[in-house]
């Protein structure tokens, strides 16, 4: 996804080789010969500017055989197709903006779905809907009723921890808690799910398996990897890429049970400086090559057909310009010969491109360009650019010719409709008892046990339980993100039919040994527990919108270390279930613990979870922990790179660190809490919107008669009187846009899912702070705009903010900086605010949001009106 980086571009220039792909094509036997011949040949210049060159890089073997009537009808298409023809086959467009009648008119070659983007802007499309739109998108691109070609569109989807995008799926564990499993086989069984699940609703292509390996852990993608150990990486690739698209060289590989996999993003992805999502690597290519690089040769041994490009920077060149590394090292050396795509507008990052024309990317070795939204501006500029000789016609060949393997490869030429393909459509698949069971014992493999004094877990017979905390009865945040929406946020446990939470799981369990469960979120209880069970952790998040400052834990508001010290406080055992993308410095949670489980991202499956914590009728574990950490975990909040093969390593628990029931350890001695990292108590800002909403808030759109939470990127009350969805600042999806149609007064808002929530924002009053957020007003028509904050029961305040608003319209983003007071009544405190930001309107307006905080920076755009 997007993010617009500032960064210092040091621009290396390369000689590379053009992998041409002509009416004479060769043979993938001595194309592979060729390249890596190219690569050689290009290694003295590459030396010069500091390259190793693409000969030091480890050479891999495709599996796949030459097949000569394959690159004879591959020719045969070449031949006949025009330029304009073969320029839409490099182009992915987005399903919110790219209609079948699209497809069939400008020849399109793929299609995709972003993260929460569903047919019909429908959360809860059924599994036929996507199937539906699989079809008429593949009847547009066969249609040769205007003199095209016929070549089958190629659906690309993240389904990244099972097909995560469709109501009903099995969600696995994030790849974070897969690789605390240790367990190379299941992840063939975990991608042999996927692609089925997948199957069903007409989809070809998964952009998995992520591959980075993990060097920083603010990254808010680090849950996406499933280690930060290369050899691990290396062992998991290969059984990921056979589980997905089926073992070549048997009738499986890429049947009508299988899917086009991706290895991504190549190269480096995991290793930016401060964990920074596409930001640069700075590190030697010996490292790039050793660390980084180190799943690619087994995937793409494992017959990998797509690779996609990294976001990110090495050493400040962006890696979708790169040709040294896209052309010469995967393509040459490592002899990858399906096609690179890159990624959500990458190509828009290099110096000179924009969203809607680069040369330079398609230049340096991406073959398929994922522009979702300019796609017709990057078509009509890039069949200029290939008139013109800015690309040539041999790198135009060579880049269709690689899109059209692949998808013969797939069989899309031959296997027909996708509705008629295999278990597409069929039901009683999406979700289905053995699949969930695959899922249920990933979960189980997953936990990773690092304190259990006294031996407090398992979970006794007869005891009385209490469960608390918000990850308790919570599939959504046990999911995490890229689960149904992009960021994992807005979703109930109702839109996992099929699915458990850990309370549900701990509730079927406990009850079974005579034991009693009582749920309070809180930790209040009316009878006095034996124990209490609490769930905690991050709330979802997706790529940059989880890149964090350090890895301390809740370092605002510390409601979950509240909760615990309360338990402890009552001489309660507390049995602590951490949910987290990352391992994250918690000595105060792992102090306030009498046991503590790090249990990641588990998915739909929270019975897993309670089948390792409860005993059975005679005390004895049902199933004992094999989880050991696949990230080493900091005893410090700025211990943020924190890797074996790193000067000063030092962690907490070092990697493959796990206790169990079979072998306990040693008692944990009471950890440091005051150390340097840990944020200061006296709190300068409060964020409320920053690229998502700040945990615990939620975003709501309201009119008289109905409220409305945003779930994923749209919401709309059934009155139409207001539509409320994400929009761009300066990154994907970092902003709200409201349309107001005047109807009658609707209200967008920002609240907590609870009136027990609130915030303290008396100190921030008494400092004479400010509320702060960026605003694009496009449209506001007659009426007041108001400003609102809600501050208790019966309690609401409330500026007219009309004429700021009507000043700024037309004029893009502005920021706006208003004192605080001006939302408070004589006597107001402002301790415990409910609904920090609201805008609310009866008039037809049209206005977008952003970055909105409450801060103690005094200075204002403008006076209390």
């Amino acid at each position: 996804m997007q993010k617009m980086m500032k960064r210092p571009i040091f621009k290396t220039v390369a000689v590379s080789a053009i992998l041409v792909f002509s009416a004479c094509a060769e043979s993938p036997d001595q194309q592979q010969s060729s390249d890596q011949d190219a690569a050689s040949n290009t290694e003295q210049t590459q030396a010069k500017v500091g390259y190793l060159g693409a000969g030091a890089w480890p050479a891999a073997q495709s599996p796949l055989t030459p097949n000569t009537a394959m690159r004879e009808k591959i020719q045969a298409l070449l031949a006949r197709m025009t330029i304009e023809e073969k320029v839409g086959q490099l182009i992915q467009g987005e399903i919110k903006v790219t209609t079948p009648e699209d497809v069939k008119k400008f020849h399109l070659g793929s299609v995709l779905n972003g993260g929460g983007s569903m047919p019909n802007r429908n959360k809860y499309a059924t599994p036929q809907e996507w199937l539906d739109l699989a079809d008429a998108y593949y009847d547009a691109s066969i249609d040769t009723s205007d003199g095209k070609v016929a070549i089958p569109i190629i659906w690309g989807s993240d389904a990244v921890h099972g097909h995560n995008n469709v109501i009903g799926a099995t969600i696995f564990p994030h790849n974070i808690g897969l690789g605390a499993t240790h367990n190379p086989a299941l992840m063939r069984e975990i991608g042999n799910v996927t692609a089925r699940e997948t199957r069903v609703t007409g989809i070809d292509w998964t952009f998995a398996p992520t591959l980075a390996v993990v060097q920083n852990d603010r990254w808010g993608r680090s849950y996406e990897g499933y280690s930060e150990d290369p050899a691990l990486i290396k062992t998991y690739a290969k059984e990921m890429v056979y589980g997905l698209q089926g073992v070549p060289g048997t009738d499986e590989f890429l049947d009508a049970n299988h899917v086009v996999a991706t290895a991504k993003h190549f190269l480096g992805d995991g290793g930016t400086e401060n964990g920074d999502d596409q930001g640069n690597a700075k590190v030697s290519e010996a490292e790039l090559r050793d660390i980084h690089a180190a799943g690619y040769v087994p995937a793409i041994e494992a017959g990998v057909q797509t690779a996609m490009a990294s976001f990110s920077s090495w050493n400040g060149e962006k890696i979708h310009g790169s040709r040294y590394l896209l052309t010469d090292v995967l393509k040459g050396q490592m002899a990858m010969d399906g096609f690179v795509v890159g990624d959500w507008n990458g190509h828009g990052q290099l110096p000179g491109c924009t969203n809607a024309s680069c040369a330079a990317s398609i230049n340096a070795g991406v073959d398929m360009i994922m522009v979702p939204t300019d796609w017709k501006e990057f078509y009509t500029n890039t069949v200029a650019q290939v008139k013109a000789g800015d690309i040539t016609m041999e790198r135009l060949n060579d880049a269709v010719g690689r899109i059209l393997r692949v998808k013969m490869r797939a069989g899309l030429f031959d296997k027909g409709r996708p509705s008629d393909r295999g278990i597409a459509g069929k039901s009683g698949i999406i979700g289905s008892a053995a699949h969930r069971d695959v899922a249920r014992r990933a979960v189980r493999q997953s936990l990773v046990l690092l304190k259990n004094e006294g031996r407090l877990l398992p979970l006794k017979a007869g005891q009385k339980i209490l469960v608390a905390g918000g990850g308790a009865d919570d599939i959504g945040k046990q999911s995490g993100g890229w689960t149904i929406t992009w960021q994992g946020t807005g979703n109930v446990n109702s839109d996992f039919p099929g699915g458990t939470s850990i309370v549900d799981g701990l509730k079927s369990a406990v009850s079974a040994i005579g034991g009693q469960i009582e749920l309070s979120v809180g930790g209040s209880y009316v009878t006095r527990p034996d124990v209490a069970v609490v769930v905690f952790g991050e709330d979802p998040y997706a790529e940059f919108q989880g890149d964090r400052d350090t890895l301390e834990f809740q370092p605002i508001h510390k409601s979950s270390l509240k909760l615990l010290r309360k338990l402890k406080a009552e001489n309660i055992p507390v049995v602590s279930v951490f949910l987290s993308g990352r391992p994250m410095w918690v000595n105060p949670e792992l102090n306030a613990s009498d046991a503590f489980v790090a249990a990641w991202l588990p998915g739909s499956e929270g019975v897993g979870v309670a089948d390792v914590l409860v005993a059975d009728a005679q005390n004895n574990p049902r199933y004992d922990f094999k989880g050991s950490l696949s990230f080493s975990w900091p005893k410090a909040p700025l211990q943020d790179v924190l890797n074996p093969h790193h000067p000063g390593y030092d962690p907490l628990f070092k990697l493959g660190y796990g206790l169990s029931y079979a072998a306990p350890g040693v008692s944990l001695a009471v950890l440091p809490e005051d150390i340097e990292g840990v944020a200061k108590a006296d709190v300068d800002s409060f964020p409320i919107y920053a690229g998502r909403p700040q945990a615990p808030w939620q975003i709501w759109v309201s009119d008289e008669q109905s409220t409305i939470l945003l779930s994923g990127a749209y919401a709309s009350l059934p009155s139409q009187a207001a539509v409320l969805t994400t929009t761009d600042m300066n990154v994907q999806e970092d902003a709200l846009k409201a349309t107001w149609a005047g109807q009658k007064m609707a209200t967008m808002f920002i609240e907590a899912d609870g009136p027990e929530t609130t915030y303290d924002f008396s100190g921030i009053l008494e400092a004479e702070g400010t509320i702060r957020f960026d605003v694009n007003v496009e449209r506001l028509m007659s009426g007041k705009m108001n400003l609102q904050m809600a501050c208790g029961e019966n309690c609401m305040r409330t500026v007219d903010i009309t004429s700021r608003f009507n000043q700024l319209v037309g004029k893009g983003w502005q920021p706006i900086a208003l004192k605080l007071r001006c939302l408070a009544e004589d006597g107001d405190t402002l301790e415990a605010i409910t609904r920090p930001f609201a805008l609310s309107t009866e008039s037809t307006a049209v206005i977008s949001v952003a970055n909105i905080e409450v801060s103690k920076q005094q200075d204002t755009t403008h006076q209390c009106p």
